[in-house]
């Protein structure tokens, strides 16, 4: 498979991954989507195979979100600024110890865009569980899922 082409998959698939943060965008659709095209386009055994883990991952996350409350955003004061943080934090820590580092590196950023902005350290930590009750865990589950997947493909691509 030729680089340019691989190259716009893989910003399918980040773009994905930060779409998850943006709502209103279909995130784990567009993940989906770059791991389809890559496959459709592979034509392997490990490709197809990933497609289908992908396929199932995502569609038991769409009802585990289904299970979760509602997104509040207004109501807790989560801005463009605090997904960023939380993102960079996710990804951050899905980095630096993978997989299960993605769940501290989410609630890190947070808490630090919350600690910058407030000052203090007993507000910033209120304001991560109310942030973390109304809207943390239906991202964060879903950005998990994506980031699962990116790394899947990644691994893949090396693998083969």
């Amino acid at each position: 498979m030729d680089l340019p082409q691989l190259l716009l998959m893989g910003l399918v698939l980040l773009l994905g991954v930060a779409g998850v943060l943006v709502p209103g965008v279909p995130g784990t659709w567009l993940v989906w989507a770059g791991v389809l095209w890559w496959a459709l386009h592979e034509r392997s055994a490990a490709a197809w195979t990933l497609l289908v883990a992908t396929t199932a991952l995502l569609l038991v996350v769409q009802v585990v979100k289904w299970q979760l409350p509602p997104r509040r955003l207004r109501g807790v004061g989560v801005t463009r600024r605090m997904t960023a943080y939380a993102g960079a934090g996710a990804v951050l820590g899905f980095v630096l110890l993978p997989v299960v580092g993605a769940v501290p590196g989410f609630v890190g950023g947070i808490y630090l865009c919350e600690r910058l902005r407030l000052g203090s350290d007993g507000e910033a930590r209120t304001s991560v569980r109310a942030v973390m009750r109304a809207v943390g865990t239906s991202v964060l589950v879903e950005l998990l899922a994506c980031l699962l997947v990116v790394g899947a493909w990644v691994g893949t691509l090396l693998w083969t």
